[in-house]
């Protein structure tokens, strides 16, 4: 696989809960491309079709769906422009995401992560307790999201 390097394509990440998705959508509306984060579509379709492809079932299936769905996102993503396009999440998280699990990185993320590139200036949004709340799809505790940003 040819690398890839989208120094156009920026990164906004950290814990669950700190405001990723309130910026983006805040971005998109004053004109930028936003890419949203594939999890909560994947944690609605799992369980809507009664799948097991969720953070709090099977782990490493959920985790090569982010990866898959992070990979279209990113492909998807260059025929829209030349100019900025923000990611809520990116191929990087899902490596992260399996280390704070306990996940052994598998070949095709490795491989993803090194051959997708973004800009290396990324958006790191620290964790925020005053807005944080689980839901049906985000079930992390505050401690988990300080968890993720610490990593």
């Amino acid at each position: 696989m040819k690398q890839m390097e989208k120094t156009n394509f920026y990164i906004f990440t950290g814990g669950p809960g700190a405001g990723k998705t309130a910026l983006l959508h805040e971005l998109g509306r004053r004109g930028f491309r936003c890419v949203r984060e594939g999890a909560r579509d994947i944690i609605r379709r799992q369980m809507a079709t009664g799948g097991d492809a969720l953070p709090w079932q099977d782990t490493l299936k959920y985790s090569k769906a982010m990866l898959d769905q992070a990979i279209t996102d990113y492909k998807n993503a260059l025929a829209l422009t030349e100019n900025y396009v923000f990611f809520d999440r990116g191929i990087p998280d899902v490596l992260g995401y399996a280390k704070l699990t306990g996940l052994e990185p598998w070949d095709d993320l490795i491989e993803a992560v090194a051959n997708f590139r973004y800009n290396k200036n990324i958006f790191v949004l620290p964790p925020w307790e005053d807005i944080y709340h689980t839901d049906d799809e985000r079930k992390q505790t505050f401690d988990v999201a300080i968890k993720t940003f610490d990593w």
